[in-house]
């Protein structure tokens, strides 16, 4: 099967998915159901609706949860943290970290490809043009280390980067590896603290994230600092 072909099948394949998706949500009303309830909890920026939600699946919770994660990473503008709270919260925090890290591994692998295969049109349309940009510039900045800088600031978004990242030459292996170390710190402390969190420790949390993203940025400053040298030294 030459290269055309073989692209030609995996575009009608993510296309023929995605069509099925919008059938199922418009004309079966327990999917659509189901699909504004998720949203609803997502919006409603209170983790506790989340884990609730979760929870109701019983046995099949951790299922839920690693499919939620994989939906909130195709539609981009949905907190992820509040599904990291809630795994921890439900599992206890080294088992909700684990089903966190692996099922946002899970959701950055399907975004790459969805841009890979679908190209730029479409993941704009799944994103913003705008928010493509600016990654597109933080990539030439950055190069190689990139996606491990971009992991490490919680102010980037996740799944834009994973978006923009397919839309490059880069390897998914690449790609993957970088994903998984920059994505694991910031998975144990939102995990650990998740564990611990009621529905009245929105204040405690939300300084706690300003604290990490503040602690992000100096990495980052200091990463941009050393290579507006770099370049001085070479002119």
């Amino acid at each position: 099967m030459d290269k055309k072909k073989k692209n030609w099948y995996r575009k009608a394949a993510v296309a023929g998915v995605a069509a099925a998706a919008l059938l199922a949500y418009y004309f079966i009303p327990s999917v659509n159901q189901t699909i504004n309830t998720i949203l609803g909890a997502f919006a409603s920026g209170d983790f506790t609706v989340v884990r609730d939600f979760v929870k109701s699946y019983g046995i099949y919770a951790a299922a839920v949860s690693f499919l939620l994660m994989i939906l909130q990473s195709v539609a981009a503008p949905l907190p992820a943290f509040l599904l990291t709270f809630a795994n921890a919260n439900l599992f206890g925090w080294w088992k909700g970290a684990i089903l966190s890290w692996a099922s946002a591994m899970a959701g950055a692998a399907v975004c790459f490809y969805i841009a890979r295969i679908l190209g730029r049109d479409i993941a704009e349309k799944l994103t913003s043009r705008a928010g493509l940009e600016q990654i597109d510039d933080f990539f030439e900045r950055h190069g190689k280390m990139s996606i491990l800088i971009a992991r490490l600031l919680p102010f980037i978004s996740f799944d834009i980067v994973s978006y923009a990242a397919g839309l490059t030459s880069m390897s998914f292996g690449s790609f993957f590896i970088a994903t998984g170390i920059g994505q694991l710190p910031a998975t144990i402390i939102y995990s650990y603290v998740g564990s611990m969190l009621t529905g009245g420790a929105k204040l405690f949390v939300t300084g706690l994230l300003l604290l990490f993203a503040i602690s992000a940025l100096i990495v980052l400053i200091k990463q941009l600092y050393k290579e507006r040298q770099k370049r001085r030294i070479s002119r």
